[in-house]
């Protein structure tokens, strides 16, 4: 873009021009009020995310701006974002991280140049969001052009935005905290699968939808042969590390649409949405397959082999309701270990 056959000012220059326009925008009530209730209207953090994205896009002019913060696994991620491709993602992503680590301003004239969060982009601007004294989100704005000086606003303009930006902080903050607790509700604690209470709610939920369209329903159920012998031997530590391997090679074998979880102890299930029954053994084959070549706790210098009795049940084969589906495929797991272990049975109806 060229302004008057020139080309574009950098953004320090822009910011040294634009100074007091800037600082009119954001000290107006009526825009402060209005981002403080569109903010708060929403729960999801992406939907916030992306009002302050569109907000920022407009006061800095800028080619690429987001809003990033920490997900439930402690990862830097985006919220929103606009300009932000494959080329600039990393870049946005290193200054994020240092803004969330620092909770302090961020501004870099020349990004490639800057040892603090060195990546592909020019010009940076980036801001922490923050509520009850905690950094919870990092605003950053970016250009590909490199500026001829870093990029300042004057105190007060920087304090004029501190305060627009409050209201987002606060909303976003009780939108990562309501999404947080909701997904400890519904994780297991140690292998990070779902758990018991919500994977009979999904039961419950998938069984009426499967009955409405005349779909199939499958779920798997999964017990570790041998398992106590791990903890008897090796102790419950060893035990509950064997677990989180379990958990991670049974969730390869899923599908997106598969729900996986840890049903208690070492049994495992999965629900298998659209699934007919031999669609549903075969991914029980692959399970029990892959659990037994697994060299289990071998960082902790054994090499231990677990192998998987596994029940399948399918609605409407032997089930109108989840709590048939349940009693059915859990009737069929014990069935396996009775005949031997290490194998999968289909449900038949009495």
């Amino acid at each position: 873009m060229t302004y008057g056959g020139s080309r574009r000012p950098d953004l320090a220059a822009r910011l040294r021009r634009g100074q007091r326009v800037l600082k009119s925008r954001l000290e107006r009530p009526e825009s402060v009020l209005a981002l403080l209730r569109a903010a708060h209207e929403s729960l999801e953090p992406e939907s916030i995310g992306k009002l302050v994205v569109n907000r920022a896009e407009e006061w800095f002019k800028a080619s690429a701006c987001g809003v990033f913060a920490a997900d439930l696994d402690g990862q830097v991620a985006g919220l929103a974002s606009k300009g932000i491709g494959e080329s600039l993602s990393p870049a946005a992503l290193g200054v994020a991280r240092w803004v969330l680590g620092h909770g302090r301003d961020f501004a870099s004239a020349d990004l490639r140049k800057d040892p603090r969060a060195m990546g592909a982009a020019g010009a940076v601007l980036a801001w922490p969001l923050r509520c009850r004294a905690q950094t919870v989100a990092a605003l950053v704005v970016m250009e590909r052009q490199a500026a001829t000086q870093v990029p300042q606003m004057l105190p007060s303009t920087g304090q004029a935005l501190g305060t627009i930006l409050e209201g987002p902080a606060q909303a976003l903050d009780n939108a990562l905290r309501l999404r947080r607790s909701e997904a400890l509700s519904v994780t297991d604690d140690l292998t990070q699968l779902y758990n018991s209470r919500y994977l009979n709610q999904v039961l419950r939920r998938e069984a009426k939808r499967a009955s409405r369209s005349g779909r199939p329903l499958s779920l798997l159920f999964l017990d570790l042969d041998g398992f106590k012998g791990i903890n008897d031997r090796h102790g419950h530590q060893a035990g509950s590390r064997a677990l989180v391997e379990a958990a991670a090679v049974i969730r390869r074998c899923a599908r997106e649409t598969d729900v996986v979880a840890r049903f208690g102890g070492d049994e495992f299930a999965i629900v298998l949405p659209d699934t007919g029954s031999e669609g549903a053994a075969a991914v029980g084959d692959r399970v029990r397959e892959r659990l037994g070549v697994h060299p289990f706790l071998e960082s902790n210098g054994l090499k231990l082999r677990l192998t998987a009795s596994v029940g399948v049940a399918t609605l409407p084969d032997v089930a109108a309701s989840a709590e048939e589906l349940v009693r059915a495929a859990d009737m069929a797991m014990y069935q396996v270990k009775e005949s031997g272990k290490n194998g999968v049975r289909i449900a038949q109806a009495e």
